[in-house]
């Protein structure tokens, strides 16, 4: 399906990406579609254009990722993330709408309830909550931050398949599809979609060994009246079944699906991400 390419410029002049699909639809809540922390847009071509059916769907690039700009390093927070998309959904006129937030999109989810709770309309956390695991923070810190140069797509998948456990179901194809999502192509090969200076305001091994890093257990329960489905990956390292359980002791209106044979993060497109996903939007829709 195509979509409409929008770029807006930031208060402090960096350029924010996001792709519109379906941008004449009508009716129905918009959806928003916000990314993990290495992640952009195109990790959600895998739902965006099915939801486009009914509703319009916005993709967007964090700034440091895909095509939005670099910026200083000190912006890479999440309530700068939420400042950016809150000013992109403002020069398009969207009011209200419901999140599907991957991984950092689901922090971010978090953190825009203390900036704009009525105007979120329902959420979708795919394997984030409000607490991370130690595990999982200490595999992305391992390859944050680094510039790889592959010489064919065959290394890039190589390279994705080492950094992410827990998708040992997928087919040839389907990793390198998986790689096509994650990296771009720069002269026929395939190169990071982020900044590596993102790294610098991740939190250290020192502090994730210390456990000093931070829970949102708060912005949580001020979603607590919002339809909320959370996703987590069978062999997460990042969501445990324990935190998911947790969850449900802060936020009453929490659905909870295990999206079995993945790690962190489902792709969307699971049989049981598509079901659990329709029951969201419906009762988005009620509401």
């Amino acid at each position: 399906m195509d979509f409409a390419e929008h770029f807006v410029t930031a208060a402090d002049g960096t350029p924010l990406y996001a792709r519109d699909y379906a941008a004449e639809r009508t009716g129905p809540v918009p959806v928003i579609c916000l990314p993990g922390l290495t992640r952009n847009a195109k990790d959600f071509e895998t739902i965006a254009p099915r939801l486009a059916r009914t509703r319009r769907v916005l993709a967007f690039d964090f700034r440091g990722r895909g095509r939005s700009g670099r910026a200083d390093p000190a912006t890479y927070r999440p309530d700068q993330e939420v400042a950016d998309t809150l000013q992109v959904l403002d020069t398009l006129g969207i009011g209200r709408f419901a999140i599907i937030g991957t991984s950092r999109g689901g922090i971010a989810a978090m953190v825009m309830a203390a900036r704009a709770l009525p105007r979120m309309a329902g959420v979708v956390f795919n394997d984030i909550g409000p607490k991370i695991d130690k595990a999982g923070l200490l595999r992305i810190r391992t390859y944050l931050g680094s510039d790889p140069q592959f010489a064919s797509w065959a290394e890039a998948v190589a390279a994705l398949k080492a950094s992410n456990p827990g998708f040992d179901s997928l087919g040839a194809d389907e990793w390198l599809a998986f790689a096509r999502r994650v990296y771009r192509e720069v002269d026929g090969l395939p190169r990071a979609d982020y900044d590596p200076a993102l790294a610098q305001n991740f939190p250290s091994v020192a502090d994730i060994e210390a456990g000093k890093v931070a829970e949102l257990w708060p912005l949580l329960g001020m979603m607590a009246d919002v339809p909320s489905l959370v996703l987590r990956g069978e062999h997460s390292d990042l969501l445990s079944a324990e935190i998911v359980a947790a969850m449900h002791q802060h936020h009453r209106r929490l659905a909870a699906v295990t999206v079995s044979n993945r790690g962190h993060v489902p792709f969307l497109d699971e049989p049981e991400s598509v079901a659990a996903i329709d029951a969201w939007l419906a009762q988005v829709d009620a509401a």
